[in-house]
């Protein structure tokens, strides 16, 4: 243990915010989980406690592993596997999994374990690490519009278009991060805008053949509206069951809380130890365990930006924020559906819900912010001078 804990570099504030938020998530993971086991009959309590415990362990797994990892390698692995997301994306759509006639198509089941896979989760992480290293590339490059949409805007509207029709959440969130990071890159505001107006015709276009041909593909735009019109009209206490019960758990939560489970809301919340954990925490913990979980992570977002400031290379600071800032994005996002300041989404609360594929993603992102705030990593590493040229991904890195 000693030998593990002196192997441990990066940012020790940020070590020690994923290990606090791991290990608070036992406590309502395991009183949320009841719904689970009472209301769908699904395993028993202590079995949804060891399987979360083993994902976290996993995904600290992952963290140790990857922070390991010198920071240039990722420009070649974004490049490789890039296309490895793309195919796994296709496969998953291609599946065609319905749930209720609408698109359901997210997981690959993984043989052996048991576990669902989610593609796009992992997608949404390579993405913006490709997106980092493009942009550091025309860093100091003046590049056309047209010069810039292949070898960017094609990989984005490929990994969004192949996500949007069974999460379209998701397919938002990777669209305004990769924007996000694009600004903070540098690329031309006027391009910037051409895109987005690009992307609203688009996602207009699909929702008009969505709605015109219904039986054409599975997909989930009925969702879509029938959430923003539940959002917009709280009044129709049916379609806001699930914001209805998690502002009941906020309310009697009070200031200081029922206790560790004590939540009576779970019972009755659906995805309690998942989309609405943030609920049962205020229920239980009250307004100062909500608030002290906000200001983990935004002690995070800080930690984040410090990293990336202190990085020496232009790919390093944007690959730490375009991994990083979606972590902090999607917990905000979280809480305020539970709040209803945002409309259902289905994004989980990283490092808190129970949940396989987004907690390993959300510790792979981690890692690559440690592996940058690495100071034993050289700055020189990214010259090819200094590449091992017995090591062909060290040279790729090099070279791109």
């Amino acid at each position: 243990m000693r030998n593990l804990l002196q192997n441990i570099n990066g940012d020790k504030a940020i070590w020690a915010i994923a290990a606090l938020l791991a290990l608070f998530s036992f406590l309502p993971v395991y009183s949320a989980s009841s719904n689970l086991v009472y209301v769908v009959g699904n395993g028993t309590t202590v079995g949804h406690l060891v399987k979360h415990a083993l994902l976290l362990f996993l995904g600290f797994g992952i963290i140790y592993g990857v922070h390991k990892i010198p920071t240039h390698f990722f420009k070649g692995l974004s490049l490789i596997a890039m296309p490895i997301v793309i195919v796994l994306l296709v496969f998953v759509l291609a599946q065609g999994t319905t749930a209720g006639e609408t698109n359901a198509s997210r997981w690959i089941r993984l043989p052996l374990v048991g576990f669902g896979f989610q593609p796009s989760n992992l997608a949404a992480v390579v993405l913006m690490i490709y997106v980092a290293r493009y942009l550091s590339k025309i860093r100091d490059v003046k590049v056309s519009f047209k010069e810039s949409i292949l070898p960017l805007w094609l990989p984005v509207f490929l990994v969004v278009v192949l996500i949007l029709p069974a999460n379209f959440s998701t397919a938002g969130i990777i669209f305004s991060m990769v924007l996000l990071l694009c600004f903070i890159g540098g690329y031309p505001l006027k391009y910037l805008l051409a895109i987005v107006g690009t992307g609203i015709a688009c996602l207009a276009l699909f929702i008009l053949v969505a709605k015109a041909a219904p039986g054409l593909f599975p997909n989930r735009v009925d969702t879509w509206m029938s959430r923003i019109d539940s959002f917009s009209n709280p009044e129709d206490t049916e379609a806001n069951y699930q914001i209805e019960k998690a502002k009941i758990a906020i309310a009697t939560g009070g200031v200081m809380g029922k206790g560790a489970g004590k939540s009576v809301q779970k019972n009755f919340l659906p995805q309690s130890s998942s989309d609405f954990i943030y609920a049962i925490i205020v229920e239980e913990y009250g307004l100062i365990g909500g608030f002290a979980l906000m200001f983990f992570y935004l002690f995070l977002l800080f930690r984040i930006v410090v990293v990336a400031n202190g990085c020496s290379t232009i790919f390093s600071k944007l690959l730490v924020l375009g991994v990083g800032l979606p972590i902090v994005f999607q917990a905000l996002i979280n809480m305020a559906v539970a709040v209803e300041l945002f409309p259902v989404t289905g994004q989980n609360l990283p490092l808190i819900s129970s949940g396989g594929t987004s907690s390993w993603m959300t510790c792979l992102a981690i890692g690559i912010i440690l592996s940058a705030s690495n100071k034993n990593w050289a700055a020189s590493k990214e010259s090819n001078t200094d590449i091992d040229e017995s090591n062909p991904l060290e040279v790729l890195s090099g070279q791109l």
